[in-house]
């Protein structure tokens, strides 16, 4: 907050915060909510308006003495605009102050200790505080980041609080499914559906798990096992049993996997060596990746069409987007103990074997989730990652799976490229074949992978004019025709254009020339 150099006596002046916090304490909420913005500006003043330390430092005392006080009283919290802005001025203590800062106010275990118990609270009541709470944990997150860097020897107190504050936020999300999201109807309030909101939640999480790594991930795995076991279980009984129960289990499942996967995108080590941190990313991947084997067999295999398994299979592609960027294609070489460890648990021997256990449940999602936009947009997103990068798009052309998808795609095979929402997903998909394609070289391999996209080019020049009009074939050539699109986006050089230009002149221009001639008003 960039305020003019003459205000600074004012500023500095202890009477400046009081009165904030007095008319906090006196008036009614519209006037308390305004008090508490106030204060949040001026938590937020710039460093060298204080000339001297000790001036900065008698005004951060004076901001966390005014906090302490109503973090003990309560007073005006049950309001929740008040609470917002009062969690928003928490959030700026870190952003604006060194933890250094923090420690040497004379009060600073007690006030910490208090914005802890206010956090706990604040998860238990995730309902009411959901959107507040999120600068609760940037706090805490800030926090722990600020540890290395700590001189002196005095206790942040953090090795205490913290632990417990990532344990609620967890219990809380678990809780929250059996709470709310009991029935298998969308819902765009819920975070699991809610890409922004499910960000927000999960932004500061990963450093707050690592600061106590191996106490969070046993933690983790002590919810998760329990969890796997029973829809495990659920996999051999009928398909006819309790579906509300069955969709409850998928949706902690699903909070469990997103925050696995929230840990794995960050890699950093507070208090844990690198050997340590990767045994322990071994530990929470195994429990996902033996996940993705019991969502596609049993009855759990016939269920693509309930929104709890669109959701649980939502949070398995992002956790194997944030795994494979830290762990597989380059980055491999650097992960021997975590291979090692998957190896033991999985028999998951290398990122060779691993990319086809990926590969794989982007074919079965490819498959099963015909009508589902949302769940077909995300595994492309991650089959187009795989695909573009040099190094995994080679190893790709390595695997069985990758094979058969290049071999196989026609409709018979993907239902979704039938399906007239998912229209937008065929030019992906063919961009994405297309890519793969011309990595290797050779007009017999291209010729070869055409060849679904010659039958139905050949199928449509023998229709008769009149049937032109029919929406079967002008689906049919609209369908064609993105496709090609895709694959003309994959052409990156003159060579594959040219591969391209040769499959579609001449032979195939007196269709595309049929078409617009029958087809003008359209």
């Amino acid at each position: 907050m960039q305020l003019p150099a003459s205000w600074r006596p004012l500023l500095q002046d202890p009477s400046t915060v009081q009165i904030f916090f007095d008319y906090y304490k006196v008036n009614d909420t519209s006037v308390s909510k305004e008090a508490l913005e106030c204060l949040v500006r001026l938590a937020s003043v710039r460093r060298s308006l204080f000339v001297e330390d000790p001036a900065r430092s008698q005004f951060l005392s004076h901001l966390m003495s005014g906090t302490r006080e109503i973090l003990q009283t309560g007073q005006g919290l049950a309001d929740h605009g008040n609470y917002h802005e009062f969690c928003r001025l928490l959030g700026r203590f870190k952003v604006n102050y060194q933890l250094s800062e923090l420690l040497n106010v004379e009060f600073y275990g007690e006030w910490l200790g208090l914005v802890a118990e206010f956090t706990t609270k604040s998860l238990l009541s995730w309902q009411w505080a959901s959107n507040s709470v999120y600068y609760l944990l940037s706090l805490w997150s800030r926090l722990v980041t600020s540890v290395p860097y700590l001189k002196g020897d005095t206790p942040s107190l953090l090795d205490e609080t913290v632990p417990k504050i990532t344990e609620g936020f967890i219990t809380s999300r678990i809780n929250s499914v059996q709470a709310s999201f009991a029935d298998n109807s969308p819902d765009p309030d819920n975070p699991l559906e809610n890409a922004e909101s499910l960000q927000d939640q999960l932004e500061s999480l990963p450093y707050l798990c690592r600061f106590k790594y191996e106490s969070c991930s046993l933690f983790i795995i002590n919810i998760m096992e329990p969890l796997l076991q029973a829809y495990t279980a659920r996999s051999r009984l009928p398909a006819s049993g309790d579906a509300a129960e069955l969709s409850v289990i998928e949706g902690q499942i699903a909070w469990m996997v997103h925050i696995i996967a929230a840990i794995l995108k960050i890699r950093q080590t507070v208090g844990c060596s690198q050997d340590s941190q990767e045994l322990f990313d071994a530990e929470l991947a195994a429990r996902v990746l033996q996940l993705i084997n019991i969502t596609d067999t049993g009855v759990h295999a016939q269920r693509y069409q309930e929104i709890s398994k669109q959701r649980l299979d939502r949070a398995i592609l992002i956790f194997v987007q944030n795994f494979r960027r830290s762990y597989v294609g380059d980055q491999a070489m650097h992960a021997s103990k975590l291979y090692a460890r998957l190896s033991e648990l999985l028999g998951l021997t290398d990122h060779l074997v691993l990319l086809n256990v990926i590969v794989g449940k982007i074919a079965t999602n490819l498959k099963c989730y015909a009508e589902c936009e949302d769940v077909i947009d995300h595994t492309l997103s991650l089959f187009q990652e795989l695909a573009s990068g040099y190094m995994t798009g080679k190893l790709l052309l390595k695997l069985e799976s990758t094979k058969f998808i290049i071999a196989n795609h026609s409709r018979e095979n993907f239902p979704f490229l039938e399906e007239y929402r998912c229209v937008r997903s065929r030019t992906n998909f063919y961009y994405i074949l297309g890519c793969l394609v011309f990595m290797e070289d050779g007009p017999v391999k291209f010729r070869s992978f055409m060849e679904p996209l010659l039958q139905v080019a050949v199928n449509l020049e023998a229709s008769a004019d009149a049937a032109f009009r029919t929406d079967v074939v002008k689906y049919a050539f609209t369908g064609l025709m993105r496709d090609l699109r895709g694959i003309a986006m994959a052409t990156n050089s003159r060579r594959t254009y040219g591969l391209l230009f040769d499959w579609l002149y001449p032979s195939r221009m007196p269709l595309l020339l049929r078409a617009i001639s029958l087809l003008t008003d359209e």
